[in-house]
């Protein structure tokens, strides 16, 4: 048994990062299991960062950061923590976004970070949202932005051209999109001079966009799935009374009965299998060797398929924050009837 940096005890034994399987992104291999380290406003920096340290000793190398989390700076102390214990820069693959108030001023963004996190390049960095409206920490569903604006492809493009500028200079890896849509990534995709490698998006067995992941993966973009286990502890902003719960779907639990395992092992077993790389958040150094392990489970085509039929088109992240209209609907921002809403 390891030590537990959250001091709550012994940490289960470290699986070996190499047995986690890893994809070709841009090039380089991402690990097909990553850390989310988005606390949902409910989960300080500092515990956050303590959670990277005993995950990475676990065997994590993957880890999705992002300016507007607010703790990049503490996980840069974490990342010394662990370079100390040999786990160097070279051995870890960082991803970092850029948010919604500095899509003008994309490279210092990305040195803001990098100087936080304390490493000289990051392997993968995302536009975080394809609007550039900002909220607060805390903010409630009703909160706007009193400047708030649609997507503005020519405007989306300029910021686009900062994140290919950060590529020349050898500061990032990879860039890529987040939050996007077919009609949104067409555009970008016909006009970028360095093509994105990833979207991350929401994916899970009740979210599972099919027509928006096969779209990716037919032009080589990596699908990166975020809320891979429904996110339970997502800000009560972002709860309807029309969610539905994947860990509690009876096909998953029929699932992870007869595996012997939990069913956020079923959501992530499936996710790697399927082709996307997902992130969980915890903070639970069981759970984290748990997640990190499902990642080498392998279903049979029969239950992928019977999860795939389980699909219920709910998406539990909607955004409304961002919206741009009095008196609009959520789904303007997903652009579901073909066309950029404006």
């Amino acid at each position: 048994m390891t030590h537990d940096p959250l001091g709550v005890g012994e940490q289960p034994e470290p699986i070996d990062p190499d047995v986690v399987p890893a994809i070709d992104v841009g090039g380089a291999l991402m690990p097909a299991v990553g850390l989310g380290t988005f606390g949902s406003d409910a989960v300080d920096a500092h515990t956050v960062a303590d959670s990277v340290v005993g995950a990475v000793r676990l065997g994590y190398r993957h880890l999705d950061c992002a300016r507007v989390y607010g703790n990049e700076a503490q996980i840069g102390r974490a990342l010394r923590r662990l370079d100390a214990d040999g786990i160097g820069r070279d051995q870890l693959w960082i991803t970092s976004k850029v948010w919604n108030d500095r899509h003008h001023d994309v490279e210092r963004s990305c040195e803001d970070s990098l100087r936080d996190l304390g490493v000289d390049h990051l392997d993968l960095f995302l536009v975080h949202w394809p609007f550039p409206n900002h909220h607060e920490p805390g903010v409630d569903v009703g909160s706007r932005d009193h400047d708030a604006q649609p997507y503005v492809h020519e405007r989306y493009m300029d910021t686009w051209a900062q994140m290919e500028r950060l590529v020349d200079r050898g500061l990032v890896r990879s860039i890529g999109t987040s939050n996007m849509t077919v009609p949104k990534l067409e555009r970008v995709v016909a006009d970028a001079r360095i093509a994105p490698v990833a979207n991350e998006m929401e994916l899970h067995p009740h979210f599972q966009q099919p027509e928006l992941f096969a779209w990716c993966v037919e032009r080589g973009i990596q699908p990166i799935g975020f809320s891979p286990l429904g996110s339970p502890g997502r800000p009560e902003r972002d709860r309807t009374d029309e969610d539905s719960d994947p860990m509690s779907d009876p096909v998953v639990r029929d699932l992870a009965e007869s595996h012997g395992v939990h069913p956020a092992s079923i959501c992530i077993a499936w996710a790697v299998q399927r082709g996307q790389v997902p992130i969980p958040f915890s903070t639970n150094p069981r759970n984290q060797r748990a997640n990190l392990l499902a990642s080498t489970m392998r279903l049979t085509s029969d239950e992928m398929q019977t999860i795939a039929d389980a699909d219920r088109d709910c998406r539990l992240i909607k955004g409304q924050v961002f919206l741009w209209r009095d008196g609009q609907d959520w789904r303007d921002l997903w652009d579901v009837d073909g066309r950029i809403a404006t």
